[in-house]
C-alpha cells in the first residue's frame, strides 16, 4: 500500500498532462500546452549515493530527447520499485528536465534468528532469499518470510509466527533479524481409513510413514503432516495392495484436516479396494522372429494360481528386458497386458516384446548431490550415456536409489536431446545423513546387563561404503567389532566384507570355563537373482583360547578332580587356530527384515576348516522361514521356522566343545542357554553335539485394548528341538557312561510372550512351559531379552 501510495502521488503531480485545453501550470511553476507532449530535454538523479544515475535512468521508460507522457511517469516509477533498489522514488518536472528523487534501500549487514530452537540457523538460511551485502528489499523480506512459515509447518509447527525487523547501522547499513515463535508442534491426532474391508485400521497405518502422535511424539518427528509425506503415503497404500492381488484398488480421497483450537490435524484416506485377483495364464509373445518365447518363461517371476503381485510382474520385466538385450536386441521392450476375467476374479499376464524405437541416452545429468560422488549414482544404472535407452531400466534404477538409503528424495525425468533420437536423463537427488553414533541397553536373563555402542557411516566419504567400529560388554561379557563394505568390487555388483573382532566371554551360570576368540575374516556377495537370491563366498580365520578360570588346569593332563572341570572341557583347554572357508546361498521374499508379515527367508551354509590351522571339521547349517498374514484384518502374523546342522570332523585332529553346536533357550524357550543336549552327568557341563534340530510354530497378535503407541504385542508358540550325538573323543575322555542326552531325544516346549517396541528399544519376555525334557535338561520358564540402538 506505501508503494502504491507513492505511485498515485507522483501520477496525481503529472495529471496536468492529461487535461486538454488551455495552459495550465505544473506544481514548479512552468508550463506545459496539453496540445503540445513534453519532451525530456534532460534526466537529473537525486538521492543517489551507491548507485551510478545513468544506471537508474537505464530502468526508465522515460528517455532523453524523447516524447513522455503520464504513463510513461507511471511505468517508470514501477519498473524503478521492482528493481529492489529503493524505499521510496518519486519523478517531478523542472521546465525541461525530469528530476528522479530516489531514496536508496540500505545494504543489509547481517541476517539473524532469534527464537528459533527446532531449525537451526543454517536450516533457515537455506530457505531464505535475503543475503548479507545485498539491498533490502520489503518484499523479498515478506518472501522470506513465508518461506520460513513453511519450513516450520512441514516441521510440524504450525502456529509458529515470524516477526522481521531491522536495526539501523549507520552509513546505509542495517541488521535484518527475523524474530520467530516456533509455537507448539502440530501433531497428528487421528490416520482414519475409509472403505477398507480385507485389511484393519491399524494394519495400513503400519503401511503409510505417518504416525500418530502420542507418548513417543519426542522422539520422532514422522507424527506431523508434511504433504510431501502425505503423497508418499498414498504411493506406499497403492504398492501395498497392488502387491497382495488388490489390481483395481484407487485413493479416492486424502485429505488433511487441521482443527485450529486443537492445533492437530486429522489425516483420513478414502479408498477403493476392489476385488482380489489371482494369476491364471501367464505367456510371452514376441515379434522378434530370432527370439523363442518359450526359452524366456524361466525369467517370468509369476505363475499361474498366485496371488497377483505387482512388484513380481516389475520383476519379470526387469529380467526379460536384461536377457533379450543380452541376445542382441538392444532396443527390445517389454509390455505387459493384463487381462481381467471379473467372474474368475484372475488375471491372464501376457509378456509382449516388441521391438522400441531408435533411442539413445545422450547424457546422465545428476544434480543435488554434494557429499555422494557421481559414479556412486551412477552405477546403479544398468544403461549409460550412448547405449540404448529403456524405461523399464530407468525405472529400475530409481528404485535401487531409494534403497540405498542415502537420499531423502530421488527422482528420475527425462527430456528430449540434440535431436528426436537423443534422450537426456535428468536424476535430482536431496540427501540426508548417513552417519550414526548409537549406543544400546538391554538385559538377559543369561548374561544380565549388556550394552554397546558404536559408530557407523553407510556413505563413508560419499562412496558408498558401509564402515562400523562398536564395544560391547555386560557382566560376563565384551566385544569388540570392525566392519567394512564396499557395494561395488571392482566395479562390479559384488560385495566385497571385511571384519575383525574379539569376543571375551567369562564363565557364568551355563558355562564353566572362559573363552576369547579374536578373529577376522573377508567375504564376497554375489547377486545371482536380484531382490532374492544371492550367494555369498568367505574367509574366516580365529583363534581360540580356553581357560580354566580358577587356573587349576591348562590342558587335558594338568586337569584334576580339584578344578571340577569336566574332562571335556579340559580336553578344550588351551589356544588354537581355526582356518575355514565356506559359502552360504541365502533366498530372501520378506516384506520386512526387521518386523516381517509376509514372504519367506532361507540360508544353506557350508564351512570347511582345516586351511592350516588346528582344526579340521565341515559345518553345515540350514534354515527356513515363512512369514505370513493369517488374519490381515486383525493384525495375526503366523510364523513357521526350522533349523538344522551337522559339523563332521576329519583328519587327525579333534571336534572341542567350542567347534560343536549348543542348544538352549535361544531356539527351544523353556531351557537354559547349553540347557538342552549332551552333558558330562558328573560336573554338569555341557559338551555340545555333532547334529541339531529346531522348529517354531508362532503367531503374533496386536493387543486389542492397548492402544498401538504404547508399541505392546502378544505372542504364541510352540517350540521343539533336539541336539544329540557329541565327538566320539570327547565322548571317550568323560567315560561312555558318563554323558547324558547323547542320542536323538526331541524336546518341547509350549508358552506365549509380550513384545514391546519400547523407547529404549525392542524387548521380549517369553513365558514357556518344557512339555517334554529328559534326565539332565536345565530348565527356564521365564526368558526375557532385548536392546536398543540410538
Amino acid at each position: 500500500m506505501q508503494r502504491l501510495r507513492k505511485i498515485s502521488r507522483a501520477v496525481i503531480l503529472s495529471a496536468p498532462l492529461l487535461v486538454t485545453g488551455g495552459m495550465l501550470p505544473d506544481p514548479f511553476g512552468s508550463f506545459v500546452s496539453t496540445a503540445e507532449a513534453a519532451v525530456a530535454g534532460s534526466i537529473v538523479v537525486r538521492g543517489n549515493t551507491r548507485i551510478e544515475a545513468e544506471t537508474v535512468a537505464s530502468y526508465m521508460t522515460i528517455k532523453r530527447g524523447q516524447q513522455y507522457s503520464a504513463a510513461d511517469i507511471d511505468e517508470s516509477l514501477k519498473a524503478l520499485f521492482a528493481t529492489g533498489l529503493f524505499e521510496d522514488v518519486r519523478i517531478t518536472q523542472q521546465g525541461g528536465t525530469v528530476v528522479v528523487t530516489v531514496v536508496e534501500n540500505p545494504v543489509i549487514s547481517r541476517v539473524s534468528f532469534e527464537g528459533n530452537k527446532r531449525l537451526s540457523a543454517e536450516t533457515l538460511k537455506g530457505v531464505v532469499r535475503t543475503t548479507e551485502r545485498s539491498m533490502l528489499s520489503r518484499s523479498r523480506v515478506q518472501s522470506d518470510v513465508q518461506n520460513i512459515l513453511e519450513a516450520y509447518r512441514r516441521s510440524g509447527r504450525y502456529r509458529a509466527s515470524v516477526d522481521p525487523k531491522t536495526i539501523d547501522r549507520g552509513n546505509g547499513r542495517v541488521d535484518l533479524v527475523f524474530e520467530i515463535n516456533e509455537g507448539e508442534k502440530t501433531g497428528v491426532e487421528r490416520i482414519s481409513f475409509v472403505g477398507n474391508k480385507n485389511f484393519s485400521d491399524r494394519r495400513l497405518r503400519d503401511v503409510i510413514r505417518t504416525r500418530e502422535s502420542g507418548l513417543l511424539s519426542w522422539l520422532r518427528s514422522s507424527d506431523t503432516y508434511d504433504p510431501d509425506r502425505l503423497a508418499a503415503d498414498q504411493e506406499l497404500l497403492r504398492q501395498y495392495y497392488y502387491q497382495n492381488g488388490y489390481a483395481d484398488f484407487r485413493i479416492i480421497a486424502a485429505s488433511a484436516d487441521l482443527d485450529r483450537e486443537q492445533n492437530v490435524f486429522y489425516v483420513t484416506f478414502t479408498i477403493d479396494e476392489g476385488e482380489k485377483y489371482q494369476i491364471g495364464n501367464v505367456e510371452v509373445q514376441s515379434s522378434l522372429s530370432s527370439i523363442d518365447p518359450e526359452s524366456l518363461k524361466s525369467y517370468v517371476r509369476t505363475s499361474s494360481g498366485d496371488t497377483y503381485n505387482s512388484r513380481r510382474v516389475e520383476q519379470s520385466l526387469e529380467d526379460l528386458t536384461m536377457q533379450v538385450s543380452r541376445e542382441g536386441y538392444a532396443f527390445a521392450e517389454v509390455r505387459p497386458r493384463a487381462l481381467r476375467n471379473y467372474e474368475t476374479k484372475t488375471i491372464d499376464l501376457v509378456y509382449n516384446i516388441e521391438e522400441g524405437p531408435r533411442a539413445y541416452v545422450e547424457r546422465i545429468n545428476i544434480r543435488g548431490n554434494d557429499r555422494t560422488r557421481e559414479y556412486v549414482i551412477r552405477r546403479e544404472f544398468d544403461l549409460a550415456e550412448g547405449d540404448a535407452f529403456n524405461r523399464v531400466l530407468m525405472d529400475k534404477a530409481e528404485r535401487r536409489l531409494k534403497n540405498l538409503g542415502f537420499f531423502k528424495e530421488v527422482r528420475i525425468t527425462t527430456e528430449r536431446g540434440s535431436s528426436p533420437d537423443r534422450v537426456v536423463i535428468n536424476v535430482d537427488v536431496e540427501e540426508q545423513a548417513t552417519g550414526e553414533v548409537s549406543f544400546g541397553v538391554g538385559y538377559s536373563t543369561t548374561d544380565g546387563v549388556i550394552g554397546d555402542i558404536s559408530i557407523s557411516e553407510k556413505n563413508f566419504l560419499g562412496r558408498g561404503q558401509y564402515i562400523k567400529l562398536g564395544v560391547g560388554g555386560g557382566e560376563s561379557t565384551q566385544s569388540y567389532e570392525f566392519a567394512f563394505q564396499e557395494p561395488f568390487f571392482l566395479g562390479r555388483r559384488i560385495a566385497l566384507d571385511l571384519e575383525a573382532y574379539r569376543r571375551v566371554s567369562k564363565n557364568n551360570d551355563y558355562r564353566s570355563y572362559d573363552e576369547e576368540i579374536t578373529g577376522g575374516g573377508f567375504g564376497f556377495t554375489l547377486p545371482l537373482r536380484e531382490d532374492e537370491l544371492s550367494l555369498k563366498l568367505f574367509y574366516n580365520i580365529y583363534q581360540t583360547k580356553i581357560k580354566d578360570p580358577k587356573n587349576l588346569a591348562t590342558n587335558l593332563a594338568t586337569c584334576s578332580n580339584n578344578s571340577n572341570l569336566s574332562p571335556a572341557v579340559c580336553d578344550a583347554l588351551g589356544t588354537y587356530l581355526t582356518s575355514l572357508a565356506g559359502y552360504a546361498l541365502i533366498y530372501n521374499t520378506l516384506d520386512n527384515n526387521l518386523n516381517p508379515s509376509n514372504g519367506l527367508y532361507g540360508k544353506f551354509q557350508q564351512e570347511f576348516a582345516g586351511i592350516g590351522g588346528d582344526t579340521q571339521f565341515m559345518r553345515s547349517t540350514v534354515e527356513g522361514r515363512a512369514y505370513r498374514e493369517i488374519f490381515p484384518d486383525a493384525g495375526i502374523v503366523g510364523n513357521v521356522t526350522l533349523r538344522a546342522g551337522h559339523i563332521q570332523g576329519f583328519g587327525s585332529k579333534r571336534l572341542r566343545i567350542s567347534d560343536q553346536f549348543m542348544m538352549g533357550g535361544e531356539l527351544v524357550r523353556g531351557f537354559e542357554s547349553q540347557g538342552i543336549g549332551p552333558r558330562d552327568a558328573t560336573t554338569g557341563d555341557a559338551i555340545g553335539g555333532r547334529f541339531y534340530v529346531a522348529g517354531t510354530v508362532e503367531a503374533t497378535f496386536p493387543f486389542p485394548v492397548i492402544p498401538e503407541e504404547f508399541g505392546l504385542s502378544g505372542a504364541v508358540f510352540a517350540d521343539a528341538g533336539s541336539l544329540w550325538d557329541a565327538d566320539n573323543k570327547l565322548v571317550q575322555a568323560v567315560g561312555t557312561n558318563g554323558v547324558n542326552s547323547n542320542s536323538f531325544k526331541v524336546r518341547a516346549s509350549v508358552g506365549a510372550g509380550i513384545r514391546w517396541q519400547s523407547p529404549f528399544g525392542p524387548l521380549r519376555m517369553d513365558f514357556a512351559v518344557p512339555v517334554v525334557k529328559e534326565t539332565g535338561d536345565k530348565t527356564q520358564v521365564f526368558r526375557l531379552g532385548g536392546g536398543t540402538r540410538f
